[in-house]
């Protein structure tokens, strides 16, 4: 569908984030969420979050690797986030789990396309990619964790700013 077609016919147009970043997202959120007894089984939060065990595995290796998640062994192991809540944002998920934030190849890798030197739109591109990971780092896992405890309603877009703290607090103790 071009740009007239879809302002004509009132659809919008999506922009999607792939499935591994989406699912990597639900997982540490699960996690932080149900870690805070011991860690939380991976096979648990597959179930809860309705997410195939074996692609869950392949995003946890990745993540513990980028230093985001710790493992322990045993009879009562499971996943751990490695680092405080406050310390991990969405933005750093996502660009581990994609290989960066970008729109297009070319932003990062000029190379990647011959009319880079002469496209017109490449800045804009890059301009859409930096907002995109300028927002995504804005928020934390924490932020999620206490949205999630809060009860309440979730923010409306662009809500979410300054402190990024919801006006009741969290229900319950966080590991942050």
């Amino acid at each position: 569908m071009t740009w007239p077609e879809a302002i004509r016919n009132r659809k919008t147009l999506v922009m999607k984030l792939s499935t591994r970043s989406r699912y990597g997202v639900r997982l540490m959120l699960d996690m932080s969420l149900h870690s805070s007894g011991g860690p939380a089984r991976l096979a648990d939060i597959a179930k809860r979050q309705a997410i195939p065990l074996k692609y869950l595995e392949q995003i946890i290796i990745t993540l513990k690797k980028a230093g985001y998640v710790k493992s322990v062994r045993g009879p009562r192991g499971g996943h751990l986030p490695a680092k405080p809540l406050k310390e991990i944002s969405v933005g750093e998920v996502v660009s581990v789990l994609e290989g960066g934030i970008r729109l297009t190849k070319c932003t990062d890798h000029p190379e990647a396309c011959d009319r880079s030197a002469s496209c017109i739109t490449r800045f804009l591109w890059k301009e859409a990619s930096h907002a995109m990971r300028e927002r995504l780092d804005t928020v934390t896992f924490f932020d999620l964790v206490e949205m999630s405890l809060s009860g309440g309603e979730l923010p409306e877009c662009g809500e979410l700013k300054g402190d990024r703290r919801l006006p009741n607090g969290p229900a319950k103790q966080i590991n942050d």
